[in-house]
Parts: C-alpha cells; sequence; structure tokens
C-alpha cells in the first residue's frame, strides 16, 4: 500500500519559527565636511623658483581662478617656495601634477620650516606618469602645522634623469 502524498513537490508544512527581531529608525545623513578656509596665497607669501615658463607662470598653479598651472622653463630638479608673511597654521594641504605627453616617474618632496629652525619633510613620494593612460596625479595631505614660515616644493621631473620639465597644475593650503 502507497501513502498518499497530496502536492509531492511540495516539502510537508513545518512548525512556524519565531526570529527576534525589532524595528530601527533610519540612518541619519552625516552632515557635509565644510570647504576649508584655503589661503589666498597670492596675498600670503611671497614665492620663489628656480625657473619658469613665461606661459606658465607659478600664478598658474598657486591663484586659485588661474587655471594654467606651472611649467619650469628648463628640464631637471626644480624648488617652489613660498615664504609667508606671517607665520601659517596649515591643517591642509592639496597638490595636483598632470603630464599628457611622455612616461616618467617623478618624484617630490614637500617640507616646511618655522621662522628659526631646521627644515622637518612632510611627504617624500614618487608617481608614475604612463599616457594616455596616468595623466594626472592628486594628492591630498591632512597635516598639523604650526607657525610655517617657509614651505617648499622640490620637483624632480624624472628619476631616470631624462630631460622632463618640472610642472605642477595646482598647491593649495589650509
Amino acid at each position: 500500500m502507497q501513502a498518499h502524498v497530496p502536492y509531492p513537490h511540495r516539502p510537508a508544512p513545518q512548525k512556524e519559527k519565531s526570529l527576534r527581531k525589532r524595528l530601527i529608525s533610519t540612518i541619519r545623513q552625516v552632515a557635509p565636511v565644510p570647504e576649508p578656509h584655503w589661503l589666498e596665497l597670492d596675498r600670503a607669501a611671497s614665492v620663489e623658483v628656480t625657473s619658469e615658463d613665461p606661459e606658465h607662470p607659478i600664478e598658474g598653479a598657486l591663484v586659485r581662478e588661474d587655471k594654467r598651472g606651472w611649467r619650469a622653463s628648463e628640464a631637471g630638479t626644480q624648488t617652489v617656495r613660498l615664504i609667508f608673511d606671517q607665520p601659517q597654521n596649515i591643517e591642509r594641504i592639496e597638490l595636483a601634477f598632470d603630464e599628457n605627453e611622455a612616461a616618467r616617474t617623478q618624484e617630490f618632496v614637500l617640507r616646511w620650516m618655522p621662522n628659526t629652525g631646521q627644515p622637518h619633510e612632510i611627504v617624500r613620494q614618487q608617481w608614475n606618469f604612463s599616457p594616455p593612460a596616468t595623466v594626472h596625479e592628486a594628492e591630498n595631505f591632512s597635516v598639523q602645522l604650526s607657525g610655517v614660515s617657509t614651505l617648499e616644493l622640490i620637483i624632480t621631473p624624472d628619476i631616470s634623469g631624462g630631460k622632463a620639465h618640472a610642472s605642477l597644475s595646482q598647491l593649495r593650503l589650509a
């Protein structure tokens, strides 16, 4: 004798299980971080550069409305030095570099100096440009620097010793 199974494709009813649960409120949106107060570098500092292409002066990288960027007129390692009128407290540093023509490995060193004393290195970093795929480097550093009288950026555009020209698309400080 065969047992009668009304719906062979359905599993047999099981005892209902109880899951421990509770309702919670929705996740609140986190308030956006306010835009930092960027220094107006054209008013807060004087600038020294080791080389400058007249078509791409240093203002092109430091003045917010100017989008030309800076480019050295000579190949090789270059220095951009900001000398502040009054010592500054710096919490954020943004740098941007662009290279659309040649593959190269660039190194930059960023350091600061108080009124009296030795330079302090913030970062030393290398980046591989490989156009057309990798043409832009953007860096954003959170720092706690007090009493900065000088900020110095040293750029070696090609660590292999090639004839590349140093360039800087943007430098912002807050």
